[in-house]
């Protein structure tokens, strides 16, 4: 997307009112996800950003970065998505894309239940080192494999539910619950916050690589502009 056309596009949001004639509010917030190699974290950001799936996907190398947004009531939220490595070799990175992000999912497969095991631990590490109001659900991938299931719905939910978490099966083949995850996310961030948004880093639906040992771009805190805070 051109310079002119990204402008066009920004102009058409800052236009867009309520039904009461205010402003609608623009809101950023930034979205990290963890979990082991393999569980589907690039699949569900695919699926959710670009309705895509595919069967064999590349194992992502540092994070991959995309945005989305969607509407939630009166209010334009953007979602920056960061899909981190799961690799071993990479964990040490991790950090430097969950500090100041408002959002997380951590990811398991159901049908293997050391992912589940490795969930918990990314829960208790955001619990531990990210912001402490920081919204985190918990997805539990490939819910089209159930034949196969290790992990119980029933054990994940009360895992959640005794930590405070979102939690979904989902499904990246089949977009079971992946929007429904996205969504449910957005809902839960606050929107009172009277911080500029309009400092976007890429287009909606871009994607780029970050190698390892190269810096993310600066931290975003995330907020809303337009519109009347509520």
């Amino acid at each position: 997307m051109t310079s002119t056309n990204r402008q066009t596009s920004n102009n058409t949001n800052a236009n867009r009112s309520t039904a009461n004639g205010q402003p609608a509010r623009t809101c950023q917030f930034k979205m990290v996800l963890l979990g082991e190699s393999a569980v589907g974290k690039s699949s569900l950001v695919l699926r959710f950003v670009r309705g895509q799936f595919h069967e064999y996907q590349e194992s992502t190398i540092g994070a991959a970065f995309l945005t989305q947004t969607v509407s939630v009531d009166d209010t334009t939220v953007k979602l920056e998505l960061w899909d981190t490595a799961g690799q071993e070799r990479y964990h040490s990175l991790a950090p430097m894309y969950y500090r100041g992000a408002q959002a997380a999912i951590v990811v398991y497969d159901i049908t293997n239940a050391d992912t589940f095991s490795r969930a918990k631990v990314w829960v208790k590490e955001l619990q531990r080192q990210a912001a402490p109001n920081i919204v985190i659900a918990l997805a539990g991938n490939k819910a089209d494999l159930a034949t196969k299931r290790q992990v119980e719905v029933a054990d994940a939910q009360t895992y959640a539910d005794e930590n405070g978490l979102i939690f979904m099966e989902t499904s990246a083949k089949t977009a079971m619950n992946v929007n429904d995850i996205f969504m449910a996310i957005a809902k839960k961030l606050p929107k009172n916050q009277d911080t500029s948004a309009g400092r976007g880093r890429k287009d909606d639906k871009s994607i780029t690589v970050d190698r390892p040992g190269n810096q993310p771009p600066a931290g975003n805190d995330g907020g809303c502009c337009g519109g009347s805070t509520k």
